[in-house]
């Protein structure tokens, strides 16, 4: 049983705080959420997407400096489909305010073994359009 309360899952799209950006835009692309973890699962990253096979690559080729591949988040234990980018995003700060424990029983909700949920995904390292998904 999860002991976060349950108010917060499932994600309720009247609890979210409205978005300022290109309406049309929010609602024409597909929105993704994900949780990367490292090696040992003592990190992880959410972000948030219009196109999860290439960012993960992206993650995965450390093409960025960022925080994933400063603490090596390159596997994908857990991911979100929405319907549009704005909920994508609205859900991704929701996460983000969670806590830790939380997190991780959402995680192991799905995936018990904390697996590389991106193997199944065929993530090529080389990805050169972003363009849906």
């Amino acid at each position: 049983m999860l002991s976060f309360p349950f108010h917060y899952y499932p994600f309720k799209a009247k609890t979210a705080k409205p978005l300022f950006l290109n309406s049309a835009i929010l609602l024409k692309k597909r929105g993704y959420i994900y949780i990367m973890a490292n090696q040992h699962n003592n990190v992880l990253y959410i972000g948030v997407t219009s196109n999860l096979v290439c960012r993960i690559a992206e993650h995965k080729a450390k093409i960025n400096k960022s925080f994933t591949s400063k603490y090596n988040c390159d596997k994908l234990v857990y991911y979100e489909v929405f319907s549009s980018i704005g909920v994508a995003i609205q859900r991704e700060k929701q996460l983000k305010n969670w806590k830790r424990k939380w997190k991780e029983e959402l995680v192991a909700g799905k995936n018990p073994t904390w697996r590389d949920l991106s193997e199944r995904m065929g993530v090529e390292v080389d990805c050169n359009s972003r363009d849906g998904a």
